[in-house]
């Protein structure tokens, strides 16, 4: 059956925003960044959010702000922890295609200079790598594609989206 919705999920600096801006400008949809809806509705930076309220208040944010989406024609880009809500999980899965865009570890590890700042739901003392093999599995099983990201430029990430969800629905996109 065909969504008129992806969703794009991963790690945080896979390329969700960035390929999701492009994918949405390529295919004439509309664009939604979760992490961007959070940011306006609280008016703080999501590292604020985690600094001031903690990890639970910020992932019943994210949890609430994905099961209130109802779009069609768009591309969402989810942050990073939103895998670990399986209600908002099943919403996104029932509004689109869930696209998994997959990164080695190496090139995450490059991508973030900064994991604070990036707003990311991490436990103290727990490691980026800790995160990443924790996070990779549920990434996996809720997706409907994987498309490997790892050394691509954005634009090589858009079309391997679009051959994906083309061949994934039995057309052309």
């Amino acid at each position: 059956m065909k969504k008129s919705n992806i969703t794009l999920i991963g790690m945080a600096g896979c390329g969700k925003s960035t390929v999701g801006v492009l994918l949405a400008k390529a295919k004439n949809l509309m664009f939604v960044d979760t992490d961007l809806i959070i940011q306006q509705k609280y008016g703080k930076y999501l590292w604020e959010i985690l600094e001031e309220e903690g990890s639970e208040v910020f992932l019943c944010r994210e949890e609430a702000a994905i099961c209130r989406l109802q779009c069609e024609k768009t591309c969402i880009a989810t942050g990073g922890s939103v895998v670990y809500s399986a209600k908002a999980m099943e919403h996104l899965k029932q509004l689109s295609t869930m696209v998994f865009l997959d990164v080695a570890f190496e090139e995450i590890e490059r991508r973030i200079a900064d994991i604070k700042t990036r707003g990311v739901v991490i436990a103290p003392g727990r490691t980026l790598r800790g995160l990443f093999d924790e996070r990779r599995p549920l990434y996996q099983a809720y997706a409907d594609l994987t498309v490997n990201a790892t050394g691509r430029t954005a634009e090589e990430v858009v079309e391997a989206t679009l051959q994906a969800v083309s061949e994934a629905e039995g057309e052309h996109w």
